[in-house]
């Protein structure tokens, strides 16, 4: 039996929730790419969205806000050691011959 929410076959889970729920939600949890800027903004739509499921749907506000109180994604690392060199012989200078 294929699952259809609003005329929409989802291919996974988290779509099959965001058809069901009505929401999306990488509003919620956020991308592991974006900005402190982009998350400062993602985070007061999440906040407004969030105001008016209280009021609409108290269940589905609920668990919006438990995506909000989840851990953030983790960022990609980058690697803040540099590369090491590869090891580079001098040539130790001759000494003058003393002469005698």
């Amino acid at each position: 039996m294929k699952s259809i929410v609003a005329g929409r076959e989802p291919v996974t889970a988290t779509e099959f929730v965001e058809l069901a729920l009505g929401i999306d939600l990488e509003l919620f949890t956020g991308s592991p790419t974006e900005s402190a800027m982009d998350r400062a903004a993602r985070l007061d739509v999440a906040r407004e969205v969030l105001a008016d499921l209280r009021e609409s749907d108290p269940e589905t506000a609920a668990y919006a806000e438990s995506l909000l109180r989840a851990l953030p994604l983790k960022q990609p690392r980058t690697s803040c050691r540099r590369a090491r060199r590869a090891a580079v012989r001098r040539p130790v200078p001759e000494r003058a011959a003393v002469a005698a």
